[in-house]
């Protein structure tokens, strides 16, 4: 039985429920909206938790002993009837088992990515068994296709039930991109509503943390999938009058919208269209909220077709170059970090504020770029480029589904103790050590950061190239060189890491900054904070230019 990589995340946040993963992106690419033909994902899995990593194989299993058991939050249990064979995933997970497990993708190159949206607070069903962690990882065991994907998850939850609030699924297989959204029935109800959208070839999607189906056309199931209570259960619950001359829109039904949405949602969205088709000029008047401003489009046609290090730089976003550039501003401090933390809501003499969420955030735990490949066979063709913490610090090196080994550097540690011998640590401390000096540390990070992620993409046709000569020989050593290939990109790259770290410490130590030559110097603070700063406080600081009587 041929194993595979089980990316595991150690994420409380998926086992104990009251957490709320409600801060990820997601961007999805079809096959000819890609510069090799690959469809892709982008998935920032933003929350406060460490991810870790090890494999399990693919399994066959008894039809009628083999029983999987889902935790439900800490005290409901449910069972979920095991498939008679299981395909091997990329996935969160505690154990061989679902238990808090998040899929990605599996060994026929089907990934599954998420952003999460509240929605209507009324319609969370709290006696569900399937979360939409579960709902991932079962397709993903389960579906060879996208189209498969979305009818094991709807098959699960009307089977078992869905408890988890308003979901927007990234799901792409080697052929056809798709988004589905759901949203759950209210308590003590079984079945879920939800819509599913194929992304024309061509065509880039993008959401992050709203509902973004609208009108949908219900006579094309080669391009829409949808529950059939998807309108009837809006007019019976109020959300849609069928009498009014208003079109039904899933997001106005399920995910209306509140204040916050535009600036915290609809602004990431914005920044990736407007860098994907600049010659479409979209206008942030939606995001400021001007009369008669249109919603952003689902999905676009980009200018120039899109590469995976076009993925990584939009993964890498603070609105830089906008008005909502979070590198400039007092609130970006003196040396322009981007960085604001939490609360993102805040007040100050009653009246409310919030700071603006970009793409790349501190706070995230993993983060992909997935490619999906159908000129290749699955082993090669289907793989993740993984990285951990903040997506503008941090590197991407590649994960290969036909690895059955995974490096020691994603597997060893967690968030209770400090150590350099695991990866989200030492990506975590550079991050956060940048914040001290960031507008110059990021000028020493990121040459390494382009450095080893050139290397890897231009290392990527010859590495595929060699795979395929060694599987027409024995596939066994295929996996054996995408192994050692694998991990030694990630613990090399995780050791340089941590000497940039190091170097870090030294060079900006005690407010001095040591120049070529070692030797400490008085850095200061740029004049153009200065000048804010005496714009504040004119005479605080002035040093008197006579002795004071």
């Amino acid at each position: 039985m041929k194993y595979f990589i089980y990316l595991i995340c150690g994420l409380t946040c998926l086992c104990t429920g009251p957490t709320k993963v409600i801060a990820c992106t997601n961007i999805l690419v079809t096959k000819g909206a890609s510069t090799d033909g690959s469809t892709m994902l982008s998935y920032t899995y933003d929350c406060e938790v460490h991810p870790n990593l090890r494999y399990v194989r693919a399994a066959d299993h008894h039809p009628e002993s083999s029983v999987e058991k889902i935790p439900i939050y800490r005290t409901l249990n449910g069972q979920v009837k095991q498939a008679p064979h299981t395909y091997a995933i990329i996935g969160t997970s505690s154990d061989n088992s679902l238990d808090g497990g998040l899929g990605l993708i599996n060994e026929h190159q089907l990934v599954i990515c998420e952003t999460t949206f509240y929605g209507r607070s009324e319609l969370i069903n709290p006696q569900g068994q399937l979360r939409y962690p579960h709902l991932m990882t079962l397709a993903l065991q389960r579906a060879k296709t996208a189209r498969q994907a979305i009818g094991v998850m709807a098959e699960m939850v009307d089977k078992y039930g869905y408890c988890s609030s308003g979901e927007s699924f990234s799901i792409a297989d080697t052929k056809e991109v798709w988004i589905l959204e759901m949203v759950g029935p209210g308590p003590n109800a079984q079945g879920a509503i939800w819509v599913a959208l194929k992304v024309p070839d061509g065509y880039v999607c993008v959401h992050a943390n709203r509902a973004r189906i609208a009108q949908f056309p219900m006579n094309d199931p080669e391009n829409c999938l949808y529950s059939n209570n998807v309108i009837s259960f809006a007019v019976e619950k109020g959300f849609y009058d069928p009498d009014s001359a208003v079109p039904f829109s899933f997001t106005d039904a399920y995910c209306p919208e509140l204040p916050k949405h535009r600036r915290y949602a609809d602004l990431r969205v914005w920044s990736v269209l407007r860098r994907l088709a600049p010659s479409q000029n979209f206008s942030d008047d939606y995001i400021r909220r001007v009369d008669g401003a249109p919603p952003y489009p689902l999905w676009i046609k980009p200018d120039k077709k899109v590469s995976v290090a076009d993925m990584f730089s939009l993964m890498r976003d603070h609105y830089e170059g906008t008005d909502y550039d979070m590198t400039i501003g007092i609130d970006a401090g003196p040396f322009g970090t981007p960085n604001r933390f939490k609360p993102t809501k805040w007040t100050v003499d009653n009246t409310d504020y919030t700071w603006n969420r970009p793409i790349s955030t501190f706070h995230t735990a993993f983060s992909i770029v997935s490619q999906s490949r159908d000129f290749l066979p699955d082993p090669l063709g289907g793989l993740i480029w993984y990285s951990v913490d903040d997506t503008y610090t941090s590197c991407y090196t590649p994960l290969y589904c036909g690895i059955n080994n995974i490096p020691n550097c994603h597997v060893v540690g967690s968030r209770d103790k400090f150590s350099w011998e695991f990866s989200w640590w030492v990506f975590n401390f550079v991050a956060n050590f940048a914040n001290l000096r960031y507008s110059d540390m990021i000028k020493d990070i990121q040459p390494l950061q382009k450095h080893i992620e050139s290397n890897l993409l231009a290392l990527q046709p010859t590495v595929e190239k060699t795979a395929l000569e060694l599987a027409s020989s024995d596939p066994n050593l295929m996996t054996d060189y995408l192994n050692d290939y694998c991990v030694t990109q990630a613990e090399l790259t995780v050791s340089r890491w941590k000497e940039l770290g190091e170097f870090l410490i030294a060079k900006y130590n005690d407010g001095y900054v040591r120049d070529q030559n070692n030797i400490p110097q008085k850095a200061g603070y740029p004049q153009t904070w200065l000048k804010k700063l005496l714009e504040l406080q004119p005479d605080k600081f002035r040093i008197p230019t006579e002795p004071n009587n």
